[in-house]
């Protein structure tokens, strides 16, 4: 108790009661023979057998079952019983969370028929009302709401009182069946079961965890001080409902009782007049049920009670005349009610139900025509071509299977096993397809199964020429554009064509070939068409693939050299069925007499080709601009040749020894004609005169003849040039020109030692060079 009391201090601050508020009344002095009889049942349709209760055991306290009436406050029912876990006075409204806790009697025992039916093995504080009844139609109902303070906190997550209505028929031993569940399922309701999303709560420093939303749909509200009723939360209002059989005697036991731990209490409340026994004709044969009555279905509407009661049946509200039995066969869309006087009874039993009709399922009957490879009149079908075409294309409808028989495929039994291979038992052999719509509804359609006789002439090899460089025998076809225009010429307009690798895969379309296809066997194979007829096979043919090759001998492209102002021929073999050159001409051989690039294309008998490009580039004599000395180094002196023309040259500074570089090393001091010759043989270039110059590193004037004098060789064959000796002080020791070329190694006649001497020379207009040498004696 002492955690119990502890939740109670995470309650806010309630405003004051609302003083026009209005709450139920309560009245808990009814024996539990009045509260079945006149508040609850108060029915001619039943009969009421002797009914008892049981409840608060304490000595002159109040009973824990009663009636109440809702006075004028907004609580659902007018009427009704109560039945709760603690007194029932406690019952009326306003809630009031400071008393929220409730009772705990220890001396209150809970319900073991409870415990069965929820699944529990305790509970506390039981209210029981419970009674025999005599239903005269097939179905019972009553409404009720389960209240209760366990919508506090987070107790919806863990705990839950319990309660349920529970029937059987009387006097038996079987089990009770509990009312008292939730909608299309088995679920009892229950605090635990019912409840809004909670969230976690945290009380002294403890988080108790919430859970998630559970049938929420089915959850009212939590209450407040203006609140009708005293409880914390409360369902909407919810319907118990049990079929029944008419004229049998069933008991009927009400019971709530408190979880283990005896508070925080709960009731339950039944509206008066909603005990009824109708006529109950089962699920609404609706659209929004998932239900409708098929096209061209009759729908038996059955009371199931005695056929000499009176009936009168009505259709949208108008009386069909001449319908008087107890049961009417619906055959088109409406709300069909039924009224029911009960022979030697005040009781007017009543019934309702909707009937709404699906539209007719669209369906074909077809045929399915495949080949034969062995003309025995039996072959393999693939059934399920036709899905779509029996349906009409109509996306929500299904194929259910195909059927030997139309009794197999109505009763939906003995399907054909492997629709993708089936072989015909007779000729035009019928099978029957059965299509279902998305309410269930069926339809059987005729297949009927035949075999093409369609004639296809003798095919010829599609011949191809081996389009690649290697001539192997393998091509890759477009099947689409090679084989299939071919193979078609003389057929029906709009057969298409699929290929195989054998007759067998073609029979059954297993394994198609792609449209790209390159044969695997060199040279010749044989590949199958299947051609179609949209489903139909129309016929199968074996079709010869024949790779020519043709690759002819010295046909590698060539290169030609034509000197200018000359022509050369150019040429291939002869013996070939056709030559074309790009140029127009039409023979083996061509002359031209200019560059470019010249192709023939030749073919064979298959008429294969094959294209051989010639490339003729212009070569002529070059001409020589100009040369560029570097000289006075010694051995390091250089000749660059300057040329303009279109050919493949060599040069020589000779016109003996040729190099195939323009630039000449290592030249030694002298005259030269430079001169460039073509290598095609297309002729020689002009000749260039040029001169390369040194001067001796040293001289011995000592009169033996033999380098006596200072001198740079064939500088006297420039028009002008001066040339100044020095010595190391820079002093002027001789100039030399064109009419005095030489130095004797004299100044003023006078021997000079042997020592280094400087010299400055000026020449080929304004080039300029110095440098030095020695004088040995």
């Amino acid at each position: 108790m002492d955690y119990l009391n502890k939740i109670l201090l995470i309650v806010m601050c309630w405003i004051s009661i609302d003083a026009n508020a209005q709450f139920i009344n309560i009245d808990d002095q009814k024996t539990p023979e009045q509260l079945i009889k006149d508040d609850l049942i108060n029915n001619s349709c039943i009969t009421i057998g002797t009914a008892s209760g049981s409840g608060n055991p304490e000595t002159g306290g109040s009973n824990s079952f009663a009636s109440f009436n809702s006075g004028i406050s907004n609580f659902p029912f007018k009427n009704g019983i109560v039945l709760s876990t603690s007194p029932s006075k406690n019952a009326m409204g306003p809630f009031l969370i400071e008393n929220s806790l409730g009772d705990d009697n220890s001396n209150w025992d809970g319900d073991d028929d409870l415990h069965r039916a929820l699944g529990i093995t305790e509970s506390s504080q039981a209210t029981i009302l419970e009674f025999d009844f005599v239903p005269l139609a097939n179905s019972l109902s009553f409404n009720y709401i389960f209240a209760s303070n366990e919508y506090l906190a987070y107790f919806p997550c863990i705990y839950s009182d319990g309660f349920a209505f529970l029937i059987k028929k009387a006097g038996s031993s079987e089990e009770y069946k509990n009312l008292a569940i939730l909608p299309n399922t088995n679920l009892p309701v229950l605090a635990t079961s019912v409840h809004p999303k909670i969230e976690d709560v945290r009380i002294n420093n403890n988080t108790y965890v919430g859970c998630e939303a559970i049938n929420e749909m089915y959850f009212k509200g939590y209450n407040n001080r203006t609140s009708p009723i005293n409880y914390a939360g409360q369902t909407v209002v919810m319907n118990a409902k049990a079929d029944v059989v008419p004229g049998e005697t069933y008991h009927l036991k009400l019971v709530i009782a408190d979880d283990k731990t005896g508070v925080y209490n709960s009731a339950v409340f039944i509206e008066s007049g909603s005990f009824v026994s109708k006529v109950d004709f089962g699920e609404k044969r609706t659209f929004a049920t998932n239900n409708p009555a098929c096209f061209g279905e009759s729908i038996l509407l059955d009371t199931k009670l005695d056929a000499s009661y009176l009936y009168k049946w009505f259709k949208d509200g108008n009386l069909i005349s001449g319908a008087s039995s107890n049961t009417y066969s619906a055959t088109s869309t409406g709300v069909y009610t039924v009224e029911v006087n009960v022979a030697g009874n005040t009781c007017l039993l009543t019934g309702e139900m909707k009937v709404e009709f699906a539209d007719d399922i669209l369906s074909s009957n077809t045929s399915l025509v495949q080949c034969d490879d062995d003309a025995d009149g039996f072959t393999a079908y693939n059934l399920t071509k036709v899905d779509d075409i029996i349906k009409n294309n109509v996306s929500d409808v299904i194929n259910s299977g195909y059927y030997e028989s139309l009794a197999d495929a109505t009763s939906k039994t003995n399907a054909i096993s492997i629709p993708e291979n089936y072989t015909n038992k007779t000729a035009n052999q019928i099978v029957y397809a059965r299509i279902e719509s998305k309410y269930g509804c069926f339809k059987v359609v005729e297949v009927t199964l035949q075999i093409s006789n369609n004639t296809i002439s003798n095919i010829q090899p599609v011949a191809v020429c081996d389009a690649d460089d290697n001539q192997d025998g393998l091509y890759q076809f477009d099947l689409n554009l090679e084989v299939s225009p071919k193979i078609t010429l003389g057929l029906p307009n709009g057969l298409a064509v699929n290929y195989y690798l054998n007759a067998d895969d073609a029979l059954s379309e297993t394994n198609v070939l792609t449209n790209t296809f390159k044969n695997t066997i060199p040279f010749t194979q044989v590949i199958y068409a299947r051609f179609v007829n949209g489903m139909d096979c129309y016929g199968i043919m074996p079709i010869t693939l024949i790779i020519n090759t043709f690759d002819p001998l010295d046909f590698e492209d060539q290169t030609e050299i034509l000197c200018e102002n000359s022509q050369i021929n150019l040429a291939v073999s002869s013996g070939f069925d056709s030559y074309l050159w790009n140029t127009g001409d039409t023979n083996n051989s061509i002359s031209v007499n200019s560059a470019g690039d010249y192709l023939v294309t030749v073919k064979d008998a298959n008429g294969c080709e094959k294209t051989k490009t010639f490339k003729v580039i212009l070569s002529e004599p070059a001409t020589i601009t100009g040369v560029v000395v570097k000289d006075f180094l010694g051995s390091e002196n250089t000749v660059s040749i300057e040329y303009t023309g279109v050919g493949n040259y060599e040069f020589s500074l000779d016109g003996n020894i040729f190099q195939n570089e323009s630039v000449f090393t290592s030249v030694k001091p002298g005259i030269y004609n430079a001169l460039s010759r073509d290598k095609n043989n297309c002729g020689v270039s002009n000749s260039f005169l040029f001169y390369v110059l040194d001067y001796p590193r040293f001289f011995t004037p000592n009169g033996d003849g033999y380098n006596d004098v200072w001198m740079i060789k064939n500088l006297n064959l420039f028009a002008s040039f001066e040339l100044s000796i020095f010595d190391r002080y820079g002093k002027l020791l001789k100039q030399i020109n064109q009419n005095n070329s030489v130095w004797n190694g004299l100044y003023n006649a006078q021997i000079l030692p042997a020592d280094d001497y400087w010299f400055t020379l000026i020449y080929d207009e304004g080039r300029k060079i110095n440098g030095n040498f020695s004088l040995k004696r």
